[in-house]
């Protein structure tokens, strides 16, 4: 991987070398290529395709803000999501690096930016608002089928974010943000008084809800978190309460089952500016890395016990992913990426791209 090096990526064209993409799936640690909903300077919304040196990439135009992603198991696809309260997901097809579906959420459906597939690569797993009744759901689709909407697990609550699947296949964790939204009132929060967030663990196959851990305050919005190799979760919060509160922004439901919320230091938790983003594990170095893009920042935690390895100074710490040697690789809003590892005083920058990274890599 080559450092230091800083790239100026002309976005008024697609950039595409046609060699063959080293692709990743979710149990590994090794990828050679990073996928993004990314903004160029214009504000036109494009999901891209950047190798790990900074310089192979290619870029998608897609009419709406894209969030997160996820790869699909013994497949060359990988599929992004519309940024809440968006409507479309989009299959990217790893030879052609085109679009190979955009499906819509249908009427009376948004998405919230996430979904998971089961091992086999057949299923995935969307988290989805019906209106009508604000209802949270998790939407099945049949990639062998096109992507065919198969049906709805209702979560008996609003707003599910992120979800990932646990080591035993069948369990799904979902952060339940509990806040209310509606595409007519853009990402207005509707609800934040009587919000009720979760983490919370689903049986995928039959949709019974096996478990709702409630965060200490009913405004601490669980949104985004990852899953180790032995079914220990970290998932961040983002409070939505009065400015001057200070609360734990970051929870852990270890391998037995047991919730708990972290006990950092309060001048790290009024760091974070009540707001966290991406979560990422890494199997290699035992370590979780959090990012904070208003707190311009980033910590490493110890995966096993939850304690802080690291806080570090990022400009707009967006997403974060492992990079397959103990450490991990974190976008920023700016345009960086960089490379953190808890060896490293301060993060490497690999490349600085004209773009602004969403909050998640896959």
């Amino acid at each position: 991987m080559q450092r230091r090096q800083v790239l100026k990526v002309g976005l008024g064209s697609v950039a595409m070398a046609l060699t063959p993409l080293s692709w990743a799936l979710p149990a590994r640690e090794e990828a050679a290529w990073l996928f993004s909903a990314v903004d160029d300077p214009s504000g036109g919304h494009y999901i891209a395709g950047v190798a790990l040196d900074g310089e192979t990439r290619f870029m998608i135009e897609v009419p709406e803000r894209c969030h997160g992603g996820c790869l699909r198991p013994d497949s060359r696809q990988a599929v992004l999501f519309a940024r809440r309260p968006g409507t479309r997901m989009h299959v990217i097809d790893g030879d052609s690096r085109q679009l190979a579906h955009t499906l819509a959420a249908g009427e009376g459906y948004h998405f919230y930016g996430h979904g998971v597939f089961d091992l086999n690569g057949r299923y995935l797993y969307v988290t989805a608002n019906r209106l009508e009744d604000s209802a949270g759901l998790v939407r099945v689709y049949d990639a062998d089928n096109d992507y065919a909407h198969v049906r709805d697990m209702p979560l008996d609550g609003i707003g599910p974010h992120e979800l990932r699947l646990m080591p035993d296949g069948d369990t799904l964790v979902i952060g339940l943000g509990g806040i209310q939204t509606h595409p007519d009132y853009g990402r207005v929060k509707l609800n934040l008084d009587t919000m009720a967030p979760a983490l919370m663990l689903m049986d995928r196959n039959s949709g019974e809800v096996l478990a709702r851990h409630e965060p200490s305050h009913h405004q601490l919005s669980c949104r985004h978190l990852d899953v180790a190799a032995d079914g220990t979760v970290i998932a961040g919060y983002q409070f939505e309460g009065p400015e001057w509160e200070t609360h734990p922004l970051i929870c852990r439901l270890d391998a037995q089952g047991h919730f708990s919320e972290l006990s950092l230091a309060d001048e790290v938790t009024a760091s974070l500016k009540h707001y966290t983003a991406s979560v990422a594990f890494s199997r290699v170095s035992g370590n979780v890395l959090v990012t904070a893009p208003r707190g311009n920042r980033v910590l490493l935690l110890d995966a096993a016990q939850g304690n802080l390895v690291a806080s570090l100074a990022l400009p707009d710490a967006a997403g974060a992913r492992c990079d397959g040697n103990g450490g991990f690789l974190v976008s920023s809003g700016q345009g960086g990426l960089y490379r953190v590892t808890p060896d490293l005083a301060m993060p490497e920058l690999l490349a600085s791209l004209e773009l602004r990274w969403d909050n998640h890599l896959t």
